[in-house]
Formats: structure tokens, C-alpha cells, sequence
């Protein structure tokens, strides 16, 4: 039990350095007229950098397998966690009037979730 509580907290720190770049690079893009579901994809880029080197170097340090393998689960967790941020973000964007900072920050938390699941039971895992 205390090996989860330490791997949710330091996943949650490192997640929300990862949330708060990936924010900020999304109302920066927005700012210079991209997009914001293009911008939300640049700023996943950036974002997935911060996210990887964070887990695998301190969030799941003590269970993470080789880097080269866990980068590549990592990344099809961040796929498919971008997937679904997404194809949610698009869709309270479109149907509802929640501006996009609150729709954005929404769904990052959501997702967030998800992710730390399959983060420490697959892509970290030995």
C-alpha cells in the first residue's frame, strides 16, 4: 500500500509539471491563432517529454523495466491517453459553451487517471 501511495503522489507531481507545460503551451499556441485542437497536439509533444523522463527517472524508478521498452509502452499509453483527450476535448468543444481553458483542464484530469493505471500495471512494470 505505501509502494502505491508513493508512486500515485510522484506520478501526480510529475503529471501535473507534464499538465501544466502541456496548458500552457496549448493557450500559447491558441494565442498565436492555431487551432486548439492542433495546439493540443503540439503542446502533447511537449508535454510527453516532461511525463516520460519523470516517471521513469522518479514516479515508477523502483518497478520501471528497461528504458528503451517501458519508452515504447510509455509512448502507446500516451497515444492512446491523447486519443482520448481528444476525442473528449473535440467533443465538449463542440457541444457544450465551456471555455476551452476549463474544457482542456476537464479532460487532462480525467485522463490523467487512466494513465496512471496502465503507467505503473503495464508500461513501467519490469
Amino acid at each position: 500500500m505505501i509502494l502505491l501511495f508513493r508512486h500515485a503522489s510522484r506520478f501526480m507531481v510529475v503529471g501535473l509539471c507534464a499538465m501544466a507545460v502541456h496548458f500552457l503551451l496549448t493557450v500559447v499556441f491558441v494565442s498565436l491563432d492555431v487551432p486548439p485542437l492542433v495546439a493540443n497536439g503540439l503542446a502533447f509533444l511537449g508535454a510527453f517529454q516532461i511525463s516520460f523522463w519523470g516517471h521513469s527517472s522518479w514516479s515508477f524508478v523502483d518497478i520501471c523495466g528497461p528504458r528503451g521498452k517501458s519508452m515504447l509502452r510509455f509512448f502507446a499509453v500516451a497515444i492512446g491517453s491523447f486519443a482520448l483527450n481528444e476525442v473528449l476535448f473535440a467533443a465538449l468543444l463542440h457541444w457544450t459553451d465551456l471555455p476551452y481553458q476549463l474544457a482542456l483542464a476537464m479532460v487532462l484530469g480525467f485522463v490523467a487517471g487512466i494513465t496512471f493505471l496502465l503507467s505503473k500495471f503495464w508500461a513501467f512494470k519490469a
